[in-house]
């Protein structure tokens, strides 16, 4: 059997290396963007998926792994927003965000963990098609909360979409890994 959470590590060093990177490059400066903002970000990269899914040419040079990469880093930088909120100026550095990153993959991880034990790890049997649907339809729901001021009547809230949209993506990396 597949050592899930080490498969998820993986994934994850992957993502936060990039993550570090873009720091360096460009500081948090994604620290001015509001949640929309970031919604319609990991929306565009969900539909380019979808696209190299349904689509025989490639026009770029990019495939559905970096893709999934951004819809991870995208959401946690989603979920750093909802916890401190948005500012006018950069505001941390590579060192805080990383930490902050960090800790919204462990509690992002955690609950994978739960929902794995709960479904007896469904998703290794979905295709990584059906994953991407499943992203499309966390986005188009966080949307509609967006719409709604964040309100919600009986469903759980945008950060734990956000949550379900990185497990996904993460699910969708090991697929694509496993050849």
């Amino acid at each position: 059997m597949q050592d899930t959470s080490k498969q998820y590590n993986d994934v994850i060093d992957t993502c936060k290396s990039l993550f570090k990177k873009k720091m360096t490059d460009y500081g948090s400066a994604w620290r001015i963007l509001r949640l929309p903002s970031l919604t319609d970000q990991i929306f565009i990269k969900a539909q380019r998926i979808r696209g190299l899914q349904e689509n025989d040419v490639r026009k770029v040079d990019e495939g559905q792994e970096s893709e999934f990469i951004g819809i991870i880093n995208y959401c946690i930088m989603a979920l750093i927003q909802i916890e401190k909120g948005i500012v006018e100026q950069p505001d941390l550095n590579t060192d805080e965000a990383v930490k902050l990153y960090e800790k919204h993959v462990s509690i992002t991880k955690k609950l994978m963990e739960d929902k794995n034990h709960d479904y007896g790890e469904a998703w290794r049997d979905m295709r990584v098609s059906s994953l991407t649907d499943l992203i499309l339809q966390k986005l188009l729901r966080v949307k509609q909360i967006e719409d709604n001021a964040g309100k919600t009547l009986v469903s759980e809230g945008i950060d734990a979409n956000y949550q379900d949209m990185i497990n996904y993506s993460v699910f969708a990396l090991i697929h694509l890994n496993e050849g």
